[in-house]
């Protein structure tokens, strides 16, 4: 049994793990930033239409 790799394999794939996470969390941090402003956008959209209902509700087109 060779304790030697054994070691270092077990600390690579410890390594491993930990990136994987860390990268998994800073994906979870960016997708929660962009919902938030996503959200505050379609707030700023909702505000708009209340204030002039009548923008976007009619379209004239001529052929």
């Amino acid at each position: 049994m060779d304790i030697a790799g054994l070691s270092m394999n077990l600390a690579q794939t410890q390594l491993l793990s930990n990136v994987g996470t860390a990268v998994l969390s800073q994906s979870l941090e960016q997708a929660k930033d962009l919902s938030a402003n996503m959200v505050e956008m379609l707030d700023a959209a909702a505000m708009e239409r209340s204030v002039t209902p009548g923008i976007g509700a009619n379209i004239d087109i001529m052929v």
